[in-house]
């Protein structure tokens, strides 16, 4: 097992940190002989104790960062992973690395085991503890770790924090509490997707200070892009197993459903390939063996739901296809994302029809709470005096544990309440009746959950998109590519894209139109632009009328709405 980076091999005195110095430590701690882009920019930045979030492409060498930094650094790293399986995976590759021991916190633990790891931390034998969001829900967990004066707290895969923190894990939304509670060690958030609005919400959320934001590399050039296009959905999967059939291996298919995984999966197999589905509903030992099976290349295609894939860092994927439109071009980016990771050429293709949209639009627009429902729970709360465990709230006002907790998360976001104790609720200074604070954490609730649709609709506009693939890509990230990528269907058809000023007003920016508000712009179409308004809707404007009459205005420049 590797030394701890703290028994005394690190001088007393902090060296000068050169360019020289950080290579030479990484080459003899981690083995990296070279530092890929943004690597040493995030590690100066967090060795200068400044909150950093990091955005680099799936594979890009994010762990290395946190994992040289914690080597010169007094004081242990925590780390918040998302998933069991991704932890213990991030476990077992610090083996390889001299950068310290490791632990565990988790649910599949015993009591002792949690204890020993804790345990570990608090006597400074153990650099890196690894847990999800929910064990730092536990005062005594945090009371622990706190003790142990931690010198780094990194939330991996940070863009959970947006993406799944609303609903099914609210506990992503108080981590910035738990900071606060720890005496706010250095934070470092790492992701390999997040568009400009889903940064913002990282930094807002985890309370960073004036955090260094790096982005790196969101283009994959070896990755072929394309979507077909189909009415039916019988002619969709057809055309799907048929590409399967043609493309090197190994594979991924992505579906929306489990019943879609295991259909597809039960098609290829009768083609001859060796398919296996992976979804959640499988219990957690055939999991494991589907995925081993795959990453030892006894897999031909795995065939599964988004369960499947995170922290899954496999070199030789050759495609990664979707029979069902991801949610986001968030998620899509993520998803196609695991192919190709060896630099060699890969394809990404979408097997899209118009009516699979349905499904994400039906989950962005559910989730509704209403004005009595808030009104009911912040009422309870005020009636307590002090912290307490909102879980009490449960039979108290007689919802279901979700609803509180999405309750909770807006009436947080008003500044109703606070946080504090690993997740115990605590009001704050009522200058606004119950009636007035319930309206407006319903206004805050709907604009996330038209935030969702827009999210669904920019994800369409890519399938729908006329113009380069990539350039797409690239600029709903907040990146520009200036000449079609080559590398694409459109371009492969000779598709020329659209000139600089026949789009105004670039994919992803918001603008405002007078009597129907705010609104994303998500695409043009043979010189229409399609807006998505947060009060009314999808629109197809007359781009020629939308600029006689100057009837869009970017956002800033709406002063007089």
């Amino acid at each position: 097992m590797p030394r701890s980076a703290r028994s005394g091999d690190v001088p007393a005195k902090r060296p000068r940190i050169t360019k020289k110095f950080l290579r030479e430590t990484a080459q003899e701690r981690c083995g990296y002989s070279t530092f890929r882009p943004g690597q040493e920019e995030a590690l100066r930045a967090v060795l200068a104790k400044k909150d950093t979030l990091v955005v680099m492409p799936t594979g890009g060498g994010k762990s290395a960062i946190y994992q040289i930094a914690a080597a010169l650094m007094p004081g242990p790293t925590v780390v918040v992973s998302p998933l069991i399986a991704l932890q213990r995976d991030q476990l077992e590759r610090l083996d390889d690395h001299d950068v310290g021991e490791a632990a565990l916190v988790n649910s599949t633990q015993t009591p002792r085991e949690q204890e020993h790891s804790l345990d570990g931390v608090t006597r400074g034998r153990v650099e890196f503890l690894f847990l999800s969001p929910e064990q730092l829900r536990r005062p005594e967990v945090v009371e622990r770790v706190a003790a142990a004066k931690p010198s780094l707290f990194v939330v991996d895969e940070a863009h959970c924090i947006s993406e799944w923190g609303h609903d099914f894990r609210p506990d992503y939304l108080r981590l910035g509490a738990v900071v606060t509670q720890l005496g706010h060690p250095t934070v470092l958030a790492l992701t390999a997707t997040a568009a400009p609005a889903i940064r913002e919400e990282i930094v807002e959320r985890l309370r960073m200070r004036k955090p260094e934001i790096i982005v790196h590399g969101f283009d994959r050039p070896n990755i072929w892009l394309g979507v077909e296009t189909f009415e039916e959905d019988a002619a969709k999967r057809l055309a799907l197993a048929n590409a399967v059939m043609r493309e090197p291996k190994p594979g991924i298919v992505y579906c929306a459903t489990r019943k879609h995984a295991e259909e597809v999966s039960a098609e290829l197999a009768t083609r001859g390939l060796r398919a296996r589905h992976y979804h959640a509903g499988l219990p957690a030992s055939e999991r494991a063996e589907v995925q081993s099976a795959f990453m030892d290349d006894e897999l031909d295609v795995i065939v599964a739901t988004i369960a499947f894939g995170m922290g899954i860092d496999k070199a030789n994927v050759r495609f990664v296809f979707h029979h069902d439109i991801s949610d986001s071009v968030d998620s899509y980016y993520q998803e196609f994302g695991r192919g190709g990771r060896d630099g060699m050429p890969a394809r990404a293709l979408l097997f899209y029809r118009e009516e699979d949209t349905r499904l994400h639009r039906f989950f962005a627009s559910g989730n509704r709470i209403d004005e009595g429902e808030v009104a009911t729970i912040l009422s309870a709360i005020l009636e307590r005096e002090g912290p307490f465990d909102p879980d009490e709230l449960r039979e108290e006002c007689d919802l279901p544990a979700g609803k509180i907790d999405r309750v909770i998360n807006r009436l947080q976001d008003v500044g109703a309440i606070s946080l504090v104790d690993g997740g115990d609720v605590v009001a704050g200074e009522q200058s606004e009746s119950i009636e007035d604070v319930a309206e407006e954490a319903i206004r805050v609730h709907e604009r996330r959950r038209e935030f969702e649709l827009v999210r669904v609709e920019l994800m369409k506009a890519y399938a729908e998109h006329r113009g380069c693939r990539r350039q797409y890509l690239l600029r709903y990230f907040d990146e520009e590519l200036a000449s079609p990528c080559g590398n694409c269907d459109q371009c492969d058809a000779g598709v020329v894209a659209a000139e600089p000023h026949e789009e105004p007003f670039p994919v992803n920016s918001r603008v405002y139109r007078k009597g129907w508000g705010e609104g994303v712009v998500v695409g043009y179409d043979d010189g229409r632009i399609v807006v998505v308004f947060e009060r009314v809707g999808r629109k197809t404007l007359a781009l020629s009328v939308v600029m006689k009459r100057n009837l869009l205005r970017p956002l800033d420049d709406a002063d007089d709405r």
